[in-house]
Order: structure tokens, then sequence, then C-alpha cells
């Protein structure tokens, strides 16, 4: 599905129901409705100033927005901009945060950073992915999840991943993140090597692949459906932004 214009430059989506997908684009504070039936946009709305908007998650009627310094805004359609709160403040440490999805079992947000940003202070071999908890009555960012990178290096060439440059230094450039409906597996894309990373629920690499370029010119957004049907979202250049749907195939 080929996108408006006006999500030229979209980062994040977040799948609404069976045939709407919340979009957002890393300049202005607006969340755009998408009709996936209807291929076109049915409704947006502002929902604060312009910025550099990386991730969106859709909670029962609420979006959270994540802004790359790590600000999570929270806000409801067809509300004015003044209905929209500064949920959390960075609370991890400075980093260009790209990633963010709701976690259904623990009712909570999964944010990611687009690199390590511990790498000088803590381990250098592990990349974080922080919770913030929607039902508890002092929210704040708590390290839940570490993703090994030496284990993403040794599957790469294990496997013959065909990654950029050399095998055993492969990077994790998190662009987005969602978890599999069904599964529970927690799905990763990178756009900056186009490629898709997938994990446990501890955090164990289970499975890698390289994007076709050809389909993934910039791969920003991921997101499920309830059926297990994927959906990747891809910035345009060169070639206009899409939306790509994947149909889920049990194993």
């Amino acid at each position: 599905m080929i996108l408006p214009p006006a999500l030229l430059e979209v980062s994040g989506i977040a799948v609404i129901d069976s045939t709407t997908v919340a979009c957002i684009q890393d300049e202005n504070g607006i969340v755009f409705i998408y009709d996936l039936v209807k291929k076109e946009v049915t409704d947006h709305f502002i929902f604060h100033y312009p910025g550099d908007y990386e991730g969106i998650a859709s909670v029962a009627g609420s979006f959270y927005v994540l802004r790359s310094d790590g600000t999570i805004f929270e806000t409801r359609p067809n509300r004015s901009a003044d209905f929209t709160q500064q949920l959390s403040s960075t609370g991890g440490p400075p980093a260009d945060y790209e990633g963010l999805c709701y976690d259904r079992r623990n009712h909570r947000l999964l944010i990611v950073p687009k690199s390590n940003p511990e790498k000088e202070s803590g381990d250098p071999e592990r990349h974080p992915v922080y919770g913030l908890d929607l039902i508890s009555d002092n929210p704040g960012w708590k390290n839940v999840l570490e993703f090994d990178l030496p284990a993403i290096a040794s599957y790469a060439s294990e496997n013959d991943i065909n990654t950029p440059g050399d095998k055993s230094k492969i990077s994790l450039k998190v662009s987005g993140i969602a978890i599999h409906p069904l599964t529970d597996l927690i799905f990763v894309i990178s756009a900056a090597n186009r490629m898709l990373f997938v994990f446990n629920e501890d955090g164990a690499v289970n499975y890698i692949e390289k994007l076709d370029p050809d389909l993934f010119s910039m791969p920003e957004g991921i997101s499920f459906h309830d059926n297990g049907d994927m959906l990747i979202s891809n910035e345009g250049s060169v070639n206009p932004p899409t939306i790509l749907l994947f149909k889920y195939q049990q194993p």
C-alpha cells in the first residue's frame, strides 16, 4: 500500500483494529488514521508541537507517542491538543530512542534506543529494552530486557546471514519493535541495515532475516493484527512511503 505524501517520513505505526492503523511521521506532532481497506487517510489530529517522533502504540483508545529524546506523550483522537499529556520524560540514559510498542501481557510500554546508550558506562555487549508500567501509581522506566549482541553476531555467522560489513561486528540499529500477539516473540526492525530480528521473551535471538531492499526502502515501523498478520511501514525517499502486509503462517 502506497501512503500519501503527508506520510512520506512515516516513522511509526500501530494497529487499531482489523482495518485501521495509526501512523506518525518524524517531523510533525500529528497522528494519522489510515484505512487499510480504503487505502487512504480517513482522519488525523494534532497532539503536540512539531518534533522528532519515532514510535506509536495503541492501547484501549489511547495513543502513546515516543519522541526521539525519550519523552512519551499520551493522547486520544478527536480531542484538542490540550488533552495531550506528557506521560514520561526520559527514564533511561541520553540516547536516540526509536522503538515503542505495547506489551499486552505485562500492561507496559517497551521503549528501545536505536543503539546501546550504555556502551561506555555499562555492558557494551548488551542492548537494553526499557519498560514503562501503565498501571503503576509511580510509573518509571525499568530495564526489563537485554539483547545479547555477540549472540546476534554468532547467529548471523552460523546461518550465513548476509549483513553489511563484518558479520562479527553486526550492529543492532533499532527502528521499530512489536510483540507477536500469538507467540509473544519480539520483532525488531532495523532501517539502517534493512534487517528483521526476532527474539524470545528473555531476549535470546530466535531468527534474523535480511530484508529485500526493493521492498523495504527504509523500514521504520512494525505492528501486528490480532490474528498474527504483520505490518511494516517504510519511509519514502526515492520510492514512495509504504505499508506492507504479511500474512501469518502457523509453524
